[in-house]
């Protein structure tokens, strides 16, 4: 703090004074002003130090005692979703099926030419466990194949005509890993799990380069009026057109975040696809040498592998330690077979990979753990007295107790999604499935914050709509809807953290989770300029109201991407 370089004094372009400046470095320094020159922070110290090394030259912003925090970092985000909002019927945050069909209708009075309707979020709590009907969606989108996928991205909801299309009938059988639900006659009767979605793939069209780049952009203006500047994407789904896509943006210089993505590794996947995913890498690296990345060497590439241990609660495909409620006889089971991931956890590891584990269920936890562990035994001898690459698992929704010190003896990470902390349908649809005892214990933060993991937080859009870090910083310290009062109304009180640990959480863990950390996270002389001004200081907030806090001023690698009205 308090470093000032004579030769600066010309070259201090802009002078934030008179903050409250939270830097986030390791001893939680609080400054009053931050110097920024080009692309890094130069000086973050008092006020009088500042407009030292200013000149007339220098634009100059009166905080008048605003928060400054880090740029945000969503460490799991699916950004090429975001073509989703544009070119589907969005049904995340819609209350009631009234309002399903309200929805659908006018999303076809709006593009009447379309020959496939294509949605997502719906909830399944508004369903029985069998999953919604087919001849519900018959009746709302007439005509046309309907495809709709839930709010979790683990079902889809077909009509009648998407069946016929896909040539799923009664003879089809269930895929590995998939469930067709079937009515009394053996129909397949509207809802498909998790694999079984692949059976509809062929007959969605996919978007296209344009349609992604489009999607990209309207994700980054949404990122940047929330106050974030660097995102993993823990899998890339149509890889080609979404490499395409991202390259665009950069050879326009119109990517605007700090992205790292991953390649997702499936169960029936022979050890050969590591090496498939390390010349992926490798072109990617290239690519990206060759066409020049704006000044900005860490803007985009691919450090990490996805693989799905189990599914979700909604769907009772969740892998439980012990059965459903409502199904006594089932507690899910684990996508992969035991010793096949274990050997592909240790190969992945072997080629440098961080493996990000989806793992629900409190078996899918463990059994991802002992994954990591055997990977680390088996290279031991070739990473020396590191670890090696940092692996982690993500959502987390269920664990069992006794593997919460587990993450910190394998340095592993924790990723969760603190938007999910709260008391609402989802939670009364656990309580259903997993009995009040567990539905009551789920989705553990303290835990590992108390026994020294790295915890880094992240929305898992679109499944979060909208993907605020502010609304999560407050569901995570408070473990209640936003700006919820009742004390009723708390989900697994004992695992409330503090607000300094959610914005670590939310900045420079995830920078840490994915070896940023000498670039970003916090503000620190040296560092890139990536930096979130709020209107108001969140620390002098009732934990309830954090959430009202705005964004007036994001800045990444020292450029302006939002300015609000307000300011």
């Amino acid at each position: 703090m308090n470093r000032i370089n004579p030769s600066h004094a010309a070259q201090a372009e802009l002078v934030l004074k008179n903050g409250f400046i939270y830097t986030m470095d390791r001893d939680h320094t609080h400054a009053t002003a931050l110097v920024v020159r080009g692309n890094s922070i130069i000086y973050a110290g008092d006020d009088s130090g500042a407009l030292q090394i200013a000149s007339a030259q220098s634009q100059v912003i009166d905080l008048q005692g605003r928060l400054v925090l880090p740029g945000f970092f969503d460490c799991h985000t699916h950004a090429p979703c975001g073509a989703d909002e544009i070119y589907s019927v969005i049904l995340n945050n819609v209350g009631s099926l009234e309002e399903y069909r309200q929805a659908m209708r006018a999303f076809l009075e709006a593009h009447p030419d379309i020959s496939l309707l294509r949605g997502v979020g719906w909830h399944p709590p508004f369903f029985p466990p069998e999953g919604p009907s087919r001849q519900l969606l018959d009746e709302w989108a007439p005509g046309i194949p309907a495809v709709l996928y839930a709010q979790d991205y683990h079902s889809a909801w077909v009509n009648t005509k998407a069946l016929e299309l896909a040539g799923i009938t009664p003879a089809t059988q269930n895929p590995v890993g998939g469930i067709i639900q079937r009515d009394a006659s053996g129909y397949p009767s509207g809802t498909l799990h998790e694999s079984a979605m692949d059976l509809v793939e062929s007959i969605i069209p996919p978007y296209t380069v344009d349609q992604l780049v489009e999607g990209l952009k309207s994700f980054q203006q949404s990122a940047h009026s929330y106050g974030i500047t660097s995102i993993h994407i823990p899998h890339l789904g149509d890889v080609a057109r979404e490499l395409e896509a991202l390259y665009r943006m950069i050879v326009e210089q119109t990517l605007d975040l700090r992205v790292v993505a991953g390649l997702v590794v499936q169960p029936e996947d022979d050890l050969s696809v590591v090496e498939k995913l390390v010349e992926q890498r490798r072109a990617v690296k290239e690519h990206m040498q060759a066409k020049g990345n704006a000044g900005n060497p860490a803007c985009f590439e691919i450090t990490s592998a996805k693989i799905f241990i189990d599914g979700v609660i909604e769907s009772a495909t969740a892998y439980l330690e012990q059965p459903y409620a409502h199904r006594p006889d089932w507690r899910g089971e684990s996508l992969w077979e035991v010793e096949r991931y274990k050997a592909m956890c240790a190969a992945l590891d072997r080629e440098g990979f961080q493996i990000h584990v989806h793992a629900i269920g409190d078996a899918a936890v463990r059994s991802a753990l002992d994954g990591l562990a055997y990977a680390h035994q088996a290279n031991r001898a070739l990473h020396g007295s590191g670890r090696g690459p940092r692996h982690g698992i993500t959502h987390l929704q269920l664990v069992n107790p006794a593997d919460l010190q587990r993450f910190a003896d394998l340095d592993a990470i924790a990723f969760p999604q603190p938007y999910w902390f709260v008391v609402d349908p989802f939670y009364e649809q656990a309580v259903a499935y997993l009995g009040q005892r567990r539905a009551d214990r789920q989705y553990p933060m303290k835990s590992f914050f108390d026994r020294g993991v790295l915890v880094a937080s992240a929305s898992d859009y679109p499944v979060t709509i909208p993907a605020r870090p502010l609304n999560a910083i407050e569901n995570g310290v408070t473990r209640a809807q936003l700006g919820e009062s009742d004390p009723a109304r708390v989900l697994n009180p004992g695992e409330r953290v503090t607000l300094p640990q959610m914005l670590e959480s939310f900045t420079i863990n995830g920078a840490r989770a994915f070896g940023m950390e000498r670039m970003t996270g916090s503000l620190e002389v040296g560092k890139r300029a990536d930096l979130v001004v709020l209107d108001r200081n969140i620390f002098e907030l009732a934990p309830a109201q954090i959430h009202t806090a705005e964004v007036l001023l994001t800045l990444f690698d020292g450029r302006e991407v939002y300015r609000s009205p307000a300011l």
